[in-house]
């Protein structure tokens, strides 16, 4: 596992203010991790299936009704979690499992405005997002931007929280592989956004692959989501930089 923190990125307490047309416009002054690649920051998007709404609908049901203490945002790869080792390693840790199958960084951002947050204050926020945005065919450049404006979003929203930014997981089999290439390109871009304090990035993917860094069909049948086998080697990874960004909450948020 690869765990990184740099100094203090003061653009990551950038202001969000609403736009007249809805959107979102980034105040990022003075931060090279949010000084977006593309024309203008990304938007937030609307799913618009009903079994993306639904367990939208859901997940908010859960933040106002349950008090966790850890949001977990992202893809199918949350979503479809093993329910046992959820049950066994995250569960006791009070994390609440807000994964969607299907979503891009765009959808995130909307849910974050839709309810996501609406709930008690957060302890922390684990982020894994992005798979799906560069399997439709978006460059890791744009990819990162997405991840940067959900970051800066959270930054401001929860300035008390710490955010764990997990790197996009090892998807395709072989290194060298179109897929691969992108996701180790997104990860370069987006792990400069850790400042080690309220922003801490890790890559847990190694965990995953073999000596040449090949993704076996035991650990992720499809070459994109995991098996049981494949969760429980993220799990200790995750576990441990889980646990330091806790406690590192929690020295926070006690009265001197």
């Amino acid at each position: 596992m690869s765990l990184l923190g740099r100094h203090s990125h003061a653009g990551l307490l950038a202001l969000l203010v609403a736009t007249a047309s809805g959107g979102l416009a980034f105040a990022t002054d003075a931060l090279p991790c949010a000084q977006f690649t593309h024309e203008g920051p990304p938007q937030p998007i609307a799913r618009g299936d009903r079994r993306g709404l639904e367990r939208l609908e859901r997940i908010n049901q859960a933040v106002n009704n349950i008090p966790y203490s850890v949001l977990f945002l992202g893809d199918s790869l949350t979503e479809g979690w093993d329910p046992v080792l959820w049950e066994r390693s995250l569960a006791p840790r009070s994390v609440l499992n807000a994964g969607i199958a299907g979503d891009f960084t765009d959808h995130i951002l909307w849910r974050l405005e839709h309810g996501n947050l609406a709930g008690p204050p957060l302890k922390a926020v684990i982020l894994l997002i992005g798979t799906n945005d560069l399997a439709a065919h978006r460059s890791p450049e744009l990819t990162a931007d997405g991840i940067r404006a959900i970051l800066v979003l959270l930054r401001e929203r929860l300035p008390q929280a710490r955010i764990l930014l997990l790197g996009l997981l090892p998807r395709e089999q072989f290194p060298d592989a179109p897929l691969r290439r992108a996701v180790t390109e997104t990860n370069r871009l987006i792990r400069d956004c850790a400042d080690g304090e309220h922003i801490v990035y890790a890559d847990i993917g190694d965990a995953l692959l073999d000596s040449e860094g090949r993704l076996s069909v035991a650990v992720s049948p499809d070459w994109l989501h995991f098996s049981e086998r494949g969760y429980a080697l993220l799990e200790s990874s995750l576990e441990q930089v889980l646990d330091r960004v806790l406690a590192s909450a929690d020295s926070c948020c006690q009265p001197r």
